[in-house]
């Protein structure tokens, strides 16, 4: 087998911590609460919480394969390890194509807070310049994801003074959005939590930087489990003060409810604050999940399942210069031909069966701390499957597309490989 050429371990756990919490709290918290609201009503924390009991499920079974396999590609490598080729392939193709379109997604909700009538040029600017930050090495990510983090945790802070000073709104109030209008509840839990989750998923980027993390068995525990708390206590704080100053059909309605939960209180002057911070939010999430994603494209290389020349590093410390590129040219093409708060959706039910492998390859671990019960591995898969079907049927039967694809055109490329050109070739 190949020796690759190996990345070098820098990041300590407040950097990690620091990465995994900044694409926790990318735009997403600027905007997930309306669709949650439409759909779980009043309910809204319980399905914060139940995002945040799958999410917790995840976060464990991650940061016990890990520890065992610090290596660059997540889950990817840990279903390969544990489960077999396939299932890791799944993993793997399910991040990489669901995650790119969350990657043009971020890029346009910057451009669309900076520059409305340029949002698509001002992306496209901005994955250049963050794909660059991305070559200069690990910790120039980390360091710029920090400065980032802090303008969006004092952005939110904002936010929850606003909401607590009030004064609180009636019904009688505007939203940025549509009118006021019917909100869910009950079974609207399910697809509710389901939308949450993906703001609890960024610990995933933790484990995709496992190659390039400082005593990995102590650091990636220690940074996933305390990036998914600090980010579920500040889900849970912003939820329940959002639902005591806003109407809940109002929340609902809303396009931008932090922005709305200014505008409707005594600090209303300030709401430039919180478009700064979305912009900075969006920015923070892009170059975390660049950096994910490029590192999982060069596992998936290194395994033959991409091409080949997305494994080769370079830098003067080494980066994965051929992926990130690579990665950096898909979301510039998505950004200029598809509509990507459409195709984003679609990255749900892909990212949720990521996960799912990360469950089941986690509970066929024999060594595991008195935290990680098997049966906690067993509640995850039975979490991600049920959230995962209980999306909307779009965004299932568009990602089932995508996953379909990339599975019959890995066993096309496998049947080939055996054919007698090609094993002289590979050999």
């Amino acid at each position: 087998m190949t020796k690759h050429q190996q990345l070098q371990r820098r990041l300590g756990v407040a950097d990690a911590t620091a990465i995994g919490l900044g694409s926790m709290l990318g735009a997403g918290v600027f905007v997930v609460f309306a669709p949650a609201a439409r759909l779980a009503g009043e309910l809204l924390l319980v399905a914060i919480a139940l995002a945040g009991a799958v999410a917790y499920c995840n976060a464990v079974a991650s940061a016990q394969l890990a520890a065992k396999y610090p290596e660059s590609g997540g889950t990817y490598v840990y279903g390969r390890k544990q489960l077999g080729e396939w299932p890791g392939f799944l993993a793997g193709w399910g991040f990489v194509t669901g995650k790119s379109a969350s990657c043009a997604a971020m890029a346009l909700t910057f451009g669309q807070y900076v520059a409305p009538g340029y949002a698509t040029p001002v992306a496209i600017a901005a994955v250049a310049a963050l794909t660059g930050v991305n070559l200069l090495g690990i910790t120039r990510t980390a360091f710029l994801t920090r400065i980032l983090l802090a303008v969006v945790l004092a952005t939110l802070a904002f936010v929850a003074a606003a909401s607590i000073v009030g004064p609180h709104v009636t019904d009688g109030g505007t939203a940025s959005g549509a009118a006021s209008g019917q909100v869910g509840g009950g079974w609207g839990i399910l697809p509710a939590a389901g939308l949450v989750f993906f703001a609890f998923a960024g610990y995933a980027r933790i484990a995709t930087l496992g190659e390039e993390v400082k005593d990995p068995a102590r650091v990636i525990p220690r940074a996933v489990l305390g990036a998914l708390a600090g980010a579920l206590v500040i889900y849970l704080m912003l939820g329940a003060l959002l639902l005591a100053h806003l109407p809940v059909n109002m929340l609902a309605a809303s396009t931008a409810p932090l922005l709305d939960a200014v505008e409707q209180s005594s600090l209303a002057a300030g709401a430039p604050v919180v478009q700064a911070g979305a912009a900075a939010a969006s920015l923070g999430a892009l170059l975390a999940l660049i950096t994910g994603v490029g590192r999982t494209a060069m596992a998936m290389a290194r395994e033959r399942d991409l091409p080949g020349p997305l494994a080769r590093l370079g830098g003067r410390h080494p980066v994965p210069v051929t992926a990130e590129l690579a990665v950096a040219a898909v979301v510039v093409l998505l950004l200029l031909t598809t509509d990507v708060l459409t195709v984003v959706g679609f990255s749900s039910f892909g990212v949720l069966l990521y996960y799912a492998v990360t469950n089941a390859a986690a509970f066929t671990l024999r060594d595991r701390p008195r935290h990680a019960p098997k049966w906690l591995n067993a509640a995850g898969v039975a979490g991600c499957m049920v959230l995962a079907f209980t999306l909307p049927a779009a965004s299932v039967v568009g990602m089932g597309a995508v996953m379909a694809a990339g599975l019959a055109g890995r066993a096309t490329v496998l049947a080939f490989r055996k054919r007698p050109f090609w094993k002289e070739r590979l050999r």
